[in-house]
């Protein structure tokens, strides 16, 4: 039997008021300690567990993030760790990209079955990108706990910009920021998740961007566009000729949840191996994802 239970009005979903922080709580202090939000997870919580699959579910999973994101902006800057120029772009690349994501969202994939499909796919990359990572990482030694992880000497102009990172010097190209960020924008628009979970793992790859570096502007590029997700889902009548909002209540206690597991997630971070947290972010992406691809074919 739930306790206190209710019923949230946008998504008709009814359960226990405590289901959503708990949820956010556990999901954003294992992801978090990974340098991301884990709305990635908390959408499909919202389709599969609580049965909202509307669009609206979406906008909710943005407030989530909105609501859930300042705490580990706060930890990085204090760390020394925001590269504010990086930040800049991957929000300027983003947020049209949100906008022609919300657009394809509520006119190409209203239907539960097939945004499901489009939910796995995501999911199934970003498994992928995390396996990837924990292969890399086996190969490559970490630094200590007394490293000194602090960014200094940041440039950037038209064309380029860079840093210093532990007695290296880390350049690449404006243009590429932007276009990436761009494209990683329609997907985040699409899934509600702003696209930070995306972003980090091409800029690694890619750009050879480390990691340590780019999850602060990530999670800042995925707090101010999921800011612009919540504004465009509750404005713009895209579907049916009407607006698709959050549920207001249902994504705040997500973000109070979320709010709070960022915080502890980074605090408790050093005590965890990377591998460890990797390993099971993975186990349950790719958990998630099979279910939902091998739902839309069956």
């Amino acid at each position: 039997m739930d306790f206190f239970p209710i019923l949230f009005p946008v998504s008709g979903v009814e359960t226990s008021i405590f289901i959503p922080p708990l949820v956010a709580f556990v999901i954003s202090f294992f992801s978090s300690m990974a340098g991301i939000t884990g709305a990635f997870l908390i959408l499909p919580f919202q389709m599969s567990v609580l049965g909202f699959a509307t669009p609206s579910v979406s906008a909710t999973n943005f407030l989530y993030n909105v609501v859930g994101t300042p705490g580990g902006i706060l930890r990085y800057m204090r760390e020394g760790r925001m590269v504010w120029p990086l930040a800049l772009a991957i929000t300027i690349g983003t947020l049209p990209g949100v906008l022609a994501g919300y657009y394809i969202r509520v006119r190409y994939l209203p239907d539960p079955r097939a945004f499901k499909l489009f939910v796995g796919i995501i999911l199934l990359y970003i498994g992928v990108r995390v396996v990837k990572k924990i292969m890399l990482t086996g190969r490559q030694a970490t630094a200590g706990r007394g490293a000194d992880f602090r960014v200094s000497n940041v440039t950037y102009s038209l064309t380029r910009m860079g840093f210093d990172f532990q007695a290296q010097r880390v350049e690449f190209s404006l243009a590429a920021i932007v276009i990436l960020a761009l494209v990683v924008g329609v997907i985040g628009g699409i899934y509600g998740i702003g696209g930070g979970a995306i972003i980090a793992p091409f800029c690694v790859a890619f750009l050879n961007i480390p990691v340590h570096t780019v999850a602060g502007a990530a999670i800042f590029g995925t707090f101010a566009t999921s800011i612009a997700g919540v504004a465009i889902y509750s404005l713009v009548p895209f579907y049916n000729g009407q607006p698709a909002p959050p549920d207001w209540l249902l994504g705040i206690l997500f973000g109070l949840g979320g709010l709070l597991g960022m915080y502890l997630g980074a605090t408790c971070q050093k005590y965890v191996p990377e591998r460890t947290i990797q390993a099971m972010l993975a186990l349950i992406i790719f958990a998630v994802s099979a279910s939902y691809v091998l739902q839309y074919f069956t």
